[in-house]
């Protein structure tokens, strides 16, 4: 049976993490909203990259936007307690790359809570695209916890041995 130990420097770097990715994603969201996106319309930046203004009401991709849109509380109580979880995950983290990881992860998804408390909905700015074919927009918030969870992935597979032990 594992045993777990609050592990306070690991959750403290953790914290400055989420305290960080929070941050970015709030300030591009309110600087794209106040100063960029006045009025609001599409920006290219490059071949692939236009900044645009969209507000997903649903979950990833905008999935399930019938569903929550006259109920964003919903959304916001439910990830509300997936981030208190990955907290108590980073609390007892291995090591400060598992921290950082689930700090990012928690950040991102704290900076859709607010966003989603706000205004009802969660700011997408970033819209990339090849010829007629747009990914999603999505804002800073997605990146950090698409980039926590790589980073996460990429930790537990170098800390693991070639006879899928874990060594640490």
């Amino acid at each position: 049976m594992a045993s777990y130990k609050i592990q306070p420097a690991n959750l403290m770097f953790a914290l400055l993490f989420m305290l960080s990715a929070v941050s970015a994603d709030l300030f591009a969201k309110t600087v794209i909203v106040e100063l960029v996106m006045q009025p609001p319309r599409v920006i290219p930046v490059t071949s692939f990259f236009n900044l645009v203004l969209g507000y997903n009401e649903g979950v990833s991709f905008g999935l399930f936007a019938d569903l929550f849109r006259n109920r964003p509380g919903i959304l916001t109580l439910g990830t509300s307690l997936i981030v208190l979880i990955i907290i108590g995950w980073a609390a007892v983290a291995k090591n400060r790359t598992e921290g950082a990881a689930l700090g990012l992860i928690s950040g991102g998804a704290s900076g859709n809570i607010v966003d989603r408390a706000k205004n009802g909905a969660v700011t997408d700015f970033l819209d990339f695209y090849i010829a007629d074919w747009h990914w999603p927009a999505f804002n800073l918030a997605d990146v950090a916890i698409v980039g926590g969870t790589i980073v996460l992935v990429g930790a537990s597979l170098v800390s693991a041995s070639p006879s899928g032990i874990r060594t640490g």
